[in-house]
């Protein structure tokens, strides 16, 4: 019906021109003494003639409306043909967009290739530095024999540092790797527990200079998931309770209750204030601890949720300040989200 309407209305000029010609046929008709009768029958059928002239452009203006229905869905992603213009300013409308299609072709072109070439130098940037601090770790261990007792908590300290280093770099190419991570992923079945103890394997030292203790309940569980991904995520999990807790212990088992393949780790350190909970995964937000202790980059999270999404996880946060942090990762498998 719409459709009709905006026809009717487009060509409404049209429509007033041919009845007030045919209204001045009839009274010219009839003030000639033509009968009435003949002027009559000339009148329905000049009427019948508009009705069927009327019809036929409406059905070729409905094919025209769906044809650029249709190039318009295209165009997004490639030139659609559009239907064959009627007069020269159509003509010059389908001009115009053929020039603005193939100037935004040549601007997204430049900007992908600008965009890789941002991330091939942060990626070659990211990979060299990782030579000085392996170098800087060899030193370290070398020296760490040499020392007395006293010196022996300042090489701790600096180890523990270094591995903070080390793990920005990580979170930097795993940022960077992040748009293709499509054609990086391979989904196939792993051991839960084997996953989890690779992260916990990578932060040992962390837990051991910190003094913290670590209590994990295995679970047996198989999921279907991408390995290097899934433990890329519990790494960042488990540094943010590292970093967050100061005194008591970190928890990481499955949770039977909320489902066969729930992973919660959960922390007893300062917790996250209620009014940040709806927004810690948001990209660059700290919140009230990271403004305060001012160690907080508001990435670690963000890639977290960005990449469980997109394997068809779930992930959420429950917290209360002063009493720690529950993170409960749901491994069923949703709908893969493409990148």
């Amino acid at each position: 019906m719409r459709l009709l309407c905006d026809y009717l209305k487009e060509h409404i000029r049209s429509v007033c021109l041919y009845i007030g010609f045919i209204g001045i046929f009839a009274v010219v008709f009839y003030l000639s003494n033509v009968r009435l009768d003949a002027v009559l029958y000339a009148f329905f059928l000049s009427v019948i003639w508009l009705v069927l002239y009327g019809g036929i452009g409406f059905v070729r203006y409905a094919d025209r409306h769906r044809k650029l229905l249709e190039a318009g869905k295209q165009i997004k992603t490639v030139w659609a043909e559009l239907p064959e213009a009627f007069g020269l300013i159509e003509q010059d409308y389908q001009s115009m967009i053929k020039e603005l299609f193939d100037s935004k072709v040549e601007m997204e072109s430049e900007e992908e290739i600008a965009r890789q070439e941002m991330i091939d130098y942060y990626s070659l940037w990211a990979h060299q530095i990782k030579t000085p601090i392996a170098a800087m770790r060899v030193l370290l261990q070398s020296w760490e024999e040499e020392q007395t007792p006293g010196d022996q908590t300042h090489l701790k300290e600096l180890k523990l540092e270094l591995f903070k280093i080390e793990q920005y770099v990580e979170m930097v190419l795993s940022y960077l790797r992040l748009g293709d991570m499509a054609s990086d992923m391979v989904l196939q079945w792993y051991s839960l527990d084997d996953i989890v103890r690779q992260a916990v394997r990578k932060y040992s030292q962390m837990f051991i200079l910190q003094k913290m203790k670590l209590d994990f309940t295995p679970s047996e569980d198989m999921v279907l998931t991408d390995e290097k991904w899934l433990v890329f995520v519990v790494e960042q999990l488990l540094s943010n309770a590292l970093k967050y807790t100061r005194a008591g212990s970190i928890s990481v088992y499955a949770d039977k209750s909320r489902g066969a393949e729930v992973l919660v780790i959960e922390d007893t350190g300062i917790g996250i204030q209620e009014e940040d909970l709806p927004r810690v995964f948001e990209k660059g937000f700290t919140g009230y601890n990271g403004r305060k202790d001012k160690k907080s980059t508001g990435i670690g999270l963000y890639l977290c949720k960005t990449v469980m999404d997109r394997l068809g996880h779930g992930l959420w946060i429950e917290s209360e300040v002063g009493a720690g942090t529950r993170v409960f990762l749901s491994l069923e498998r949703d709908e893969i989200v493409p990148e």
